[in-house]
């Protein structure tokens, strides 16, 4: 049970700008971001960007970009300000050596200078002692006599400072999705704080940033949890008190095992928000989609809005097992977040994508045609992509269809339509149904072997929205040419 707090909630979301955003890192800042809506507290963003290796320039504008994408509004940031700032890692150095300074004085660190020929020597020896999980104890430097390491540091030596775990016991603490954890701080290695560059690791920045932020909560994947006990360790030793910790359930692949970019790539799946974003998903529903990744409202209920889920959220209902992801529930979702959108809304989401197809956004006929499509299509793009007849004539007929659908009095019938489509008065979809049957009648055949006739000569198809309204949509000058055209080139 979450415990009432004397002051406000504070969540953070901590991305490293070494790539685009990944689904599973909004997932986590969508968590957090609802947590700290329904508790009425902040949303902060901090980027952690001490490790310089990796650091890719445009990263940092990419997550800010998502986030503003998807709707979520950063209370404190980097380009929002704030009064525990500066709010990316590389500015608050002196706070990060501060706090190794402290650690080193009290005994919980000690300076290693062991470089990594000499570690790889070390355990090809034995030199060192691993622990079930592999325990990392440079035992050498450890072991130097204080005056040896003054005159190391003199002489401007490299050296890392690392953490000085316990030998025994167990860290324990309660975790708001897993509930009681016990770690043996045997599986606790000596942990690098701060590296020989002076940039301090991500275990010494993330919690040193987190008291300083005034962070209450952690909310993070779970492959962070193994990371805890040296983080309570040092919370500790600097007698601080930790924040509340709750970790996520890993988004798994289709075919299981962690959602990570190579297991994606082998199944065709993006790993990016910026991928999806790009391939026309609706920004509502990507976060309706990757809320449920892990969460349940408890209820049948599936479609919600940011708001919405703001409302409902809970780590409460936070499962404790992997979600796996699936691409057609995806699909699913954004077929239902364009269905819920206003007429003018789903027009104006089409238009956007009128020029890549080569058509005009501006054509008078879109709005018909997004009337008759939009509870087929998953994107807004299909319009273009996936209704191709709508625009142009068809220039071939599916061989499948014609075999089944094309019968020796088909050119016949539909070039009789043709005639009686020409010789109407009107023509919605009312009128254009009535022609039909009262020829099916005149002809004494049944009205559907005109129907699939008359859609495969308009279409190219056997499939697609109610003919009359498509007949409707398309008008009579392009109803008339297509079944014409059909009539001669299928033949009798």
């Amino acid at each position: 049970m979450i415990p009432s707090l004397e002051k406000k909630v504070r969540v953070r979301f901590a991305p490293s700008p070494t790539g685009y955003l990944h689904i599973g890192g909004l997932r986590t800042a969508l968590y957090c971001y609802f947590f700290a809506r329904a508790q009425g507290g902040r949303f902060v963003l901090r980027i952690e960007d001490t490790d310089r290796t990796r650091f890719v320039a445009d990263a940092e504008d990419d997550i800010l970009e998502s986030l503003e994408w998807v709707g979520l509004e950063i209370d404190e940031g980097p380009r929002v300000g704030g009064q525990y700032g500066p709010y990316r890692q590389s500015e608050r150095t002196a706070l990060y050596v501060d706090a190794a300074t402290r650690l080193l004085e009290s005994g919980h660190a000690y300076r290693a200078f062991d470089t990594q020929e000499e570690i790889q020597a070390m355990r090809d020896a034995g030199g060192f002692t691993y622990g079930a999980a592999g325990r990392m104890r440079m035992t050498n430097s450890l072991t130097l006599p204080k005056s040896d390491v003054e005159q190391r540091i003199a002489a401007g030596e490299p050296h890392v400072v690392r953490l000085l775990a316990p030998e025994e016991g167990a860290i324990e603490f309660s975790d708001l999705i897993k509930g009681s954890v016990s770690i043996p701080v045997r599986q606790t290695d000596d942990q690098v704080l701060l590296k020989s560059d002076g940039m301090p690791t991500y275990h010494l920045a993330n919690i040193v940033d987190d008291h300083a932020m005034r962070i209450t909560h952690v909310i993070r994947g779970e492959e962070w949890l193994p990371s805890v006990p040296k983080h309570l360790l040092m919370y500790e030793a600097l007698g601080w008190t930790p924040p509340r910790m709750a970790h996520l359930p890993l988004i798994l692949s289709p075919t299981g095992g962690k959602l990570s970019k190579r297991s994606a790539e082998r199944q065709g799946l993006a790993t990016t928000v910026r991928a999806y974003r790009d391939e026309g998903y609706e920004p509502g529903a990507i976060v309706n989609f990757l809320a449920m990744l892990g969460w349940n409202p408890g209820t049948e209920r599936e479609v919600f809005s940011l708001e919405d889920l703001i409302g409902v959220f809970s780590l409460r209902r936070v499962g404790t097992s992997g979600a796996q992801f699936s691409l057609n529930k995806l699909r699913w979702f954004n077929q239902q977040h364009l269905r819920g959108m206003s007429q003018d809304d789903l027009l104006e989401r089409v238009r956007r994508c009128a020029e890549e197809y080569g058509h005009d956004p501006a054509d008078s006929r879109l709005e018909a045609i997004v009337h008759l499509v939009r509870d087929r299509i998953t994107l807004a793009a299909d319009v273009f992509a996936e209704y191709t007849y709508l625009f142009s004539d068809p220039t071939e007929y599916d061989p499948k269809g014609v075999r089944r659908r094309w019968k020796a009095d088909s050119a016949h019938l539909v070039e009789a339509y043709a005639d009686a489509l020409e010789r109407a008065d009107s023509f919605d979809a009312d009128d254009t149904e009535c022609l039909l049957r009262d020829l099916a009648a005149e002809k004494a055949v049944g009205a559907g072997r005109i129907i699939h006739a008359v859609r495969l000569a308009v279409t190219g198809t056997t499939f697609g929205p109610g003919l009359f309204d498509l007949l409707a949509t398309l008008g009579p000058r392009m109803c008339v040419r297509r079944l014409r055209r059909a009539a001669r080139v299928l033949g009798a």
